[in-house]
């Protein structure tokens, strides 16, 4: 057969793929002749396709000075062209400019009614233009992705959306800070339907002050929806005259009565600053007579768990400060240049060291930099010993011998006692390190963990401080136990909501608490400690237990007779009606006694294993939730506090960034809108770097501080 003659297959991926009325609208497949038919073979090598009439023609004319193989067709309305092949074009591209695109198409585009489910979850069709779209998607870039609003103005910027949709206007910096306020005000509206809809909610609040000198006050919410999903969300984040409590406390009850949650407040996590203990008391005031407090407001009062545990381990740095100084000097040297990197990284790969992370430079006002270091610095230990030793390496001795510039000589190198005491408490500090994580932790639940890592930090100090072994080890150890006592020592220095939440976990209930309070205490004291947490659950379940009744008495109110009318009435109606209205008394009084029992029973029930891998807390209360009706909500609200700072501290990083150089004269409203708004667009699942949060706080502080210097 011919080379230019086509042949027919039924099966054929290319006339199943192309010759389709579905594929080019503009063309119709005719069905192939009989094969029995003479002419078949002539007819079979024929063209497939005949060109119909289409609307889409009345719209384009066919430009004749082009490549026939590559045919262009212009739009009468705008002039645009496009190319429409038959087998690789097509005419959809015509129909979808007259459709949706062509600016200048003198008709009203109708809209087209898809059925209801006809696209799938995650799709989307065509949609049609909206300037208002795209510039609201333009500033939901720029607040999430944190992008300076000069961007807008940039050239590079403009020829991309040039290419992109040159029909969007691209605004300017003033029109697009507009837009970003428009969405702030937006997403805040649905914030508050949100936080209506909770029960309680849990406060953190931090200050911090920005290059400028500004006080800055974050406020940041965290409750359990209906749903149990645990949420973060920053309210405001506002400038403050001045950082004394009272100022501190007026803020934040402004804050609190704008977003209306002042009869919603559960607890304020603060770190303890004494101007913070000022200003929960001045919110303590200001809200325990009100009819919708908890229990007077009594455990407002919560303290940042990871700010006790940076001054405990303060204490313990200053005894060995000078051995940790010489590793801080010895880190230096290695990281002071190129030349002397690539020697260390010889003496690495001669003592076979595998670790990755060489050298780890601390900052000293951060422990867990100083943790990080430290035991970076011992897996590199045979590498620095053999710098000391080997006479190749002379200028790391010559380093400690020499002044350094400011009249001062470098102390080190470290010797085998200070590795020794390095080793010791290094190992001990990683007990406060992962503490530490945990109470830092931001997308799940850590009132919960605080218990746990109370018992074990406290049996390790007390160990220490009993054992016989490294005096100064021993004496670091009392030191720091006498800090732990200072804060953690007693529970009455404590939150009950701390052990209550322990007791809420189904793996360990009251009798754990039980158990460790029989380690760690005198016997004498154990039986009122119980009673102390016991007696917490339970008054904060009659507190749930009674606002659940009185709402169900004032949906069905119950009439109720004064005593002489039993005597006195005779009508039978309403014999009846007071009977009816004692019996259903009664029945409140009844459902109130086995609601108190939801407590007992829940501790009757057994414990769920406690080495269970991956339990999720929040899933197992939204299961039993409908068992324990009342106590459920009680544990909403109890697992949803915070026992860190560090989520209201994590925003100052966002702020020191939007508030960079050229952002600076942003308002303080604006400000506030960028950083509020990123945090509620985000996905709620985006985990919280704690480390580079803190070390973007901390380099921001000391920042300011040269800055107040200068």
């Amino acid at each position: 057969m011919d080379s230019d003659s086509h042949s027919y297959d039924a099966d054929s991926p290319m006339n199943d793929g192309e010759a389709t009325s579905d594929s080019n609208p503009a063309y119709e497949f005719e069905a192939p002749p009989d094969a029995s038919s003479p002419t078949a073979q002539h007819q079979v090598s024929t063209k497939f396709f005949t060109e119909e009439p289409c609307h889409v023609w009345d719209h384009f004319v066919k430009l004749q000075d082009c490549d026939p193989n590559d045919p262009i067709a212009e739009c009468i309305h705008c002039q645009k062209r496009f190319n429409f092949h038959h087998r690789k074009h097509g005419t959809s591209a015509l129909l979808a400019h007259i459709s949706f695109g062509c600016e200048e198409y003198p008709y009203i585009h109708a809209p087209v009614d898809k059925p209801e489910g006809s696209e799938r979850e995650g799709e989307s069709g065509v949609t049609e233009f909206s300037v208002e779209r795209l510039r609201m998607g333009l500033a939901r870039m720029i607040i999430i992705d944190e992008l300076p609003l000069r961007i807008v103005e940039g050239e590079g910027f403009l020829d991309f959306m040039a290419m992109v949709e040159p029909r969007f206007p691209v605004p300017s910096r003033l029109n697009v800070t507009k837009d970003c306020i428009i969405l702030y005000v937006k997403e805040k509206e649905k914030l508050k339907k949100v936080l209506s809809a909770s029960q309680r909610v849990c406060l953190t609040t931090d200050t911090w002050t920005s290059l400028e000198n500004l006080n800055y006050l974050c406020l940041t919410a965290h409750f359990i929806d209906s749903d149990w999903n645990y949420h973060k969300k920053i309210l405001n984040f506002c400038l403050v005259p001045n950082l004394r409590g009272e100022t501190i406390g007026r803020m934040v009850e402004s804050c609190l009565l704008e977003w209306d949650l002042i009869d919603k407040i559960f607890t304020i996590t603060v770190d303890n600053a004494s101007s913070n203990d000022v200003a929960v008391e001045f919110i303590r005031r200001k809200t325990k007579d009100r009819k919708a407090s908890l229990l007077s407001s009594e455990f407002l009062h919560m303290r940042c768990c990871a700010h006790i545990l940076k001054l405990i381990v303060l204490d313990g740095l200053k005894d060995l400060s000078e051995s940790i100084m010489k590793i801080r000097n010895a880190m230096r040297y290695v990281k002071s240049s190129h030349s002397r990197y690539e020697q260390f990284k010889e003496c690495v790969m001669l003592e076979r060291i595998s670790s990755k992370n060489l050298v780890c430079l601390d900052i000293p006002t951060r422990w867990d930099s100083t943790y990080m270091m430290l035991n970076a610095a011992q897996k590199c230990k045979k590498a620095f010993e053999r710098m000391e030793e080997d006479e190749e390496y002379e200028e790391y001795l010559r380093h400690f011998r020499e002044d350094d510039g400011n009249e001062k000589t470098p102390i080190g190198p470290p010797n085998s006692f200070d590795w020794e005491n390095i080793q010791a408490f290094s190992k001990f500090l990683k007990l406060f390190y992962e503490a530490a994580l945990q109470f830092s932790g931001s997308l799940f639940v850590t009132s919960n963990a605080y218990f746990h890592e109370l018992v074990l930090i406290q049996s390790e100090l007390s160990s220490m401080c009993s054992s016989g072994g490294d005096p100064l080890l021993k004496d670091m150890a009392e030191n720091m136990k006498k800090k732990f006592d200072n804060y953690w020592g007693s529970i009455d220095r404590i939150n009950s909501m701390l052990f209550v939440a322990v007791v809420l976990d189904p793996r360990y209930k009251l009798s754990y608490v039980k158990f460790w309070f029989k380690k760690l205490y005198d016997n004498e004291q154990v039986d009122d400690m119980v009673a102390k947490v016991r007696g917490a659950l339970d008054r904060l379940y009659e507190h749930y237990a009674t606002k659940v009744t009185s709402e169900g008495v004032s949906r069905q109110p119950i009439y109720k007779p004064h005593s002489s009318q039993l005597m006195v009435d005779t009508n039978v109606k309403d014999v009846r009606k007071r009977l009816n209205s004692l019996y259903k008394l009664h029945l409140v009084d009844e459902d109130n006694a086995k609601r108190k029992s939801e407590v007992d029973q829940y501790l009757l029930d057994g414990c769920e294993d406690p080495e269970m891998e991956n339990f999720d807390i929040l899933n197992w209360w939204k299961v039993n939730s409908s068992k324990y009706r009342i106590l459920g909500q009680v544990a909403r609200d109890v697992l949803a506090i915070p026992v860190s700072t560090v989520a209201s501290r994590s925003a100052f990083s966002t702020g020191g960034r939007v508030l960079d150089p050229f952002q600076s004269p942003l308002s303080p409203k604006t400000i506030e809108a960028f950083i509020c708004a990123q945090n509620w667009l985000r996905s709620p699942q985006s985990p919280l770097d704690i480390g580079e949060a803190m070390k973007e706080v901390e380099g921001y502080q000391i920042n300011s501080e040269l800055a107040q210097k200068c």
